[in-house]
């Protein structure tokens, strides 16, 4: 089931990847038309040609903000399709068209005899991201399973790849029927959480920012994510605010606590780590952290340092989790509001600054630099007062110099990664993520560790007896690219 779940947090970054190009859509948009944010006519003569060009802007990002459900159907039947082929992002399509048409309030109302606006207000909040997930992998399952299906000669047509989107109809019929009965239940309970946790003022914000990070691990975050960032519960907290559509100081509350931490807080840990480390490696985790910090500042991506880490010294990944959810929770109650498409680095925050649900993002500075030294001080003092063996502090052997992420030379990283893993006759699969290469292996006590952390990446996780991650950071598609070669 773990295996399963990991695979789905792989498969939703796919449909993601997409955001980050609405978000400098519209937010250069809003800044070439600031008009077009309140919507007002006028703002054509006053603006011009830029006016014209800003609008266009921010309604071609809107096209992928606004149907960011069709996005999750599609990505996730082909992410989570065994050769992620094209006819499963078909039949995540048919899927999603088909559920959401017959649980619509309109079929709902037809379906059952009252009046249209009696309907379980849950019907008409269908078409979200969630259903959009249950359709791809509704797709993906369908796809996987039928997709060398043998007709007898007459059908012989709809046989293989082309059974898949009747076979998938037939199952989303079921979904629907079994939906029925159970998001109206699913809806209510989403909304008490979410409601719980809006009541809770900035103290929400914060317990969300650190139940959020302490299910990254696990591949869980998106759920908690969809909660919150998007109509599930009604909250939609980024899509109300690059759509405008929200409420001035409140939208935006669940996004603002990330920035200081992500821009802030995780670089001065990098520096606390680094600090730390042991003299004869300093140089190589440099080189490891200044990227992961570089990369965290900048865009938002976070996961190359928590993962350096987060099975190192678990505990401190609990500290960082509490110092997410205090910074969060402590930004939000001084007013801060921004909003990202992606995550909290420092390219969202500057093209959200302009919308207009943003509040106070001038607070960054201040708040930024006191989360930083924070960050700084308690990572150095958990570290060192209970020895943690985070980057440069391990008690091995190995000489991890012998290859270094730093120099890209990704071949021989490819080479090293997979010489510790036993040689290519132990590699059954390979696949990654935005920062991890996933591999499924023959015999786990093949395994060197230390072998593989001499390629200077971040870290190895085991899920399981028959799985490796290697984090290798936002390179990692470079790594596989030559990983593959070498299988």
């Amino acid at each position: 089931m773990l295996k399963y779940l990991q695979k789905l947090g792989k498969s939703l970054m796919l449909p993601v990847a997409c955001l980050p190009v609405a978000g400098i859509l519209m937010g250069i948009g809003y800044i070439l038309a600031p008009a077009a944010m309140a919507g007002e006519v006028a703002g054509f003569v006053a603006g011009g040609p830029a006016y014209v060009i800003g609008t266009f802007l921010i309604k071609a990002g809107g096209a992928l903000i606004d149907n960011m459900a069709w996005l999750f159907a599609i990505g996730v039947a082909v992410g989570m399709a065994d050769d992620h082929e094209g006819t499963s992002g078909l039949a995540g399509l048919v899927s999603w068209l088909m559920i959401t048409k017959l649980l619509s309030s309109g079929t709902i109302a037809a379906l059952t005899g009252v009046a249209a606006d009696a309907v379980n207000p849950a019907f008409g909040k269908i078409e979200n991201q969630f259903i959009g997930i249950i359709a791809g992998l509704i797709g993906a399952t369908c796809y996987n399973k039928f997709k060398n299906t043998k007709l007898p000669d007459f059908l012989a047509f709809f046989s293989g790849k082309r059974a898949v989107a009747i076979v998938t109809a037939v199952f989303s019929i079921v979904a629907a029927a079994i939906l029925f009965f159970i998001w109206p239940v699913v809806y209510s309970a989403l909304v008490s959480v979410g409601e719980a946790i809006v009541s809770l003022g900035a103290l929400g914000s914060g317990i969300y920012a650190f139940l959020n990070r302490l299910l990254i691990p696990f591949g869980l975050h998106h759920a908690l994510n969809s909660v919150f960032w998007f109509d599930v519960a009604g909250i939609a907290d980024l899509t109300n605010f690059w759509g405008n559509t929200g409420v001035l100081g409140q939208t935006g509350m669940y996004m603002a606590g990330f920035f200081p931490f992500m821009m802030f807080g995780l670089p001065a840990a990098c520096l606390a780590m680094y600090h730390t480390s042991k003299p004869n490696k300093k140089k190589i985790v440099m080189g490891l952290l200044a990227s992961a910090a570089f990369c965290s500042f900048f865009t938002g991506v976070t996961e190359p340092i928590e993962f350096s880490f987060m099975f190192l010294a678990p505990a401190l990944y609990v500290v960082h989790a509490v110092l997410a959810g205090l910074s969060a929770g402590i930004t939000v109650a001084l007013g801060m509001r921004a909003g990202f498409s992606f995550s909290g680095g420092v390219i969202d925050l500057l093209l959200s600054s302009r919308l207009p649900l943003a509040q106070k993002v001038w607070l960054i500075i201040p708040i930024g630099i006191v989360v930083a030294i924070v960050y700084y001080v308690v990572f150095r003092f958990v570290i060192t007062k209970f020895n943690l063996k985070t980057p440069g502090r391990e008690d091995d052997d190995v000489d991890e110099a012998s290859v270094k992420l730093a120099n890209n030379d990704f071949t021989a990283i490819a080479k090293q990664i997979l010489a510790g893993l036993g040689g290519k006759e132990n590699v059954t699969s390979v696949d990654n993520c935005i920062t991890r290469l996933r591999l499924e292996i023959k015999d786990y006590t093949a395994v060197d560790e230390k072998a593989i952390k001499a390629a200077g990446i971040a870290g190895v996780i085991r899920p399981s007896k028959s799985s490796v991650q290697v984090i290798v950071g936002t390179q990692v598609q470079f790594v596989a690219d030559e990983f593959k070669k070498l299988l």
